[in-house]
């Protein structure tokens, strides 16, 4: 067994490759569906996605993470099939994700996503939610366009998952205007905002591949899991993620009052600085200068929200949930070099700083 540094460096190498060739296969067809959209929608899309800036010259922007992409296109080989047989999968998964950027973004009041202003910043409103619109009817338009059995199965467990990551965006919402939410709902929520999509993705391209409901369903878990400790990693940067990493504000989640895991950890762990914590939280929903707050005073409730424990509570569910989501795939035969690659995968999604 090679030492510890080296395994981890052949981890990185392998993500690496693993999310280039996801990019790779995927972006071509993906730039061709959003050719599809009317004048100004397609631009619109292009400068999201990093194609072009905001005055329509061509540019090499953060496209993301491309996990998703990646997700799919391994899927597929669970079934034996090239790995291109996952690419109407991973094209489709991507167009709903961003949907769901572009309307979160917009939600939120987000000014920067992958470190330059977001669409509703740049072209508007109403742009943002035309363009989102247009992504989730395209990603079913390259599914059922391919006229198969398969297609139809795999369009069926997208829409399934929209319509969760949709309950979850809307949880989320509702969630940020109540003093308490319980951890259980917060699981739950992000379980539908993020673990569904994921859950997805990790299954599409076996579906396209000819995979029965049970391989599915068991990769669906692999996915959700994944999905639950991909969001616990998020909400942490959300509140300590070095925004030349994360392309955010500092304490991005907290200007938001997000009730992310590590606040709704900490509000649930009791003691003095829960209960202040707890305390700030409640004067802030109700402060009318919010949008004011200096530096310090984020810093001081992200303070808090570490000392009553939120912090750490929530670096030990991703693992938790990231260990279930590597027991998952005991129950799925596949070649050992695809386990491999969704065991790296899962670990990049824990270890990530962005």
């Amino acid at each position: 067994m090679p030492p510890a540094s080296t395994a981890a460096q052949a981890s990185a190498a392998d993500v690496a490759a693993l999310l280039e060739r996801g990019r790779t296969l995927a972006t071509p067809v993906l730039r061709a569906a959003v050719d599809r959209l009317a004048p100004p929608m397609d631009t619109v899309a292009a400068y999201h996605f990093g194609w072009i800036d905001a005055a329509g010259n061509p540019a090499s922007g953060d496209g993301g993470k491309a996990v998703r992409p990646a997700l799919a296109v391994l899927s597929a080989e669970v079934t034996g099939a090239a790995p291109e047989t996952g690419i109407p999968g991973a094209v489709a998964v991507e167009l709903v994700h961003n949907f769901s950027l572009l309307h979160d973004d917009l939600m939120d009041g987000d000014e920067q996503r992958r470190h330059r202003d977001t669409v509703w910043k740049v072209h508007g409103p109403a742009q943002a939610i035309l363009v989102g619109d247009a992504m989730f009817a395209l990603a079913n338009e390259v599914l059922l366009e391919l006229g198969t059995a398969a297609a139809g199965r795999a369009a069926r467990r997208l829409i399934t998952a929209t319509r969760s990551l949709i309950d979850g965006q809307a949880q989320d919402i509702s969630y940020e205007h109540r003093d308490r939410v319980s951890v259980e709902e917060c699981l739950e929520m992000e379980g539908n905002k993020t673990g569904a999509l994921l859950a997805c993705a990790s299954s599409i391209g076996a579906v396209l591949g000819g995979a029965d409901d049970r391989t599915a369903d068991t990769l669906e878990r692999y996915g959700y899991h994944l999905g639950l400790a991909f969001q616990a990693v998020d909400d942490l940067l959300g509140i300590w993620g070095d925004p030349e990493a994360t392309g955010k504000q500092t304490w991005s989640d907290l200007r938001q009052r997000k009730k992310s895991l590590p606040v709704v950890a900490a509000l649930a762990a009791g003691g003095p600085a829960s209960e202040r914590l707890g305390d700030l939280l409640a004067a802030d929903a109700k402060a009318s200068d919010f949008e004011n707050f200096s530096e310090e005073e984020f810093a001081a409730r992200a303070r808090l929200i570490e000392q009553a424990g939120g912090r750490e509570w929530t670096a030990e569910e991703a693992r938790r949930q990231h260990t279930i989501a590597i027991e998952a795939l005991d129950a799925v035969d596949m070649p050992d070099r695809v386990r491999a690659h969704f065991t790296a995968l899962a670990d990049f999604v824990v270890v990530r700083k962005r």
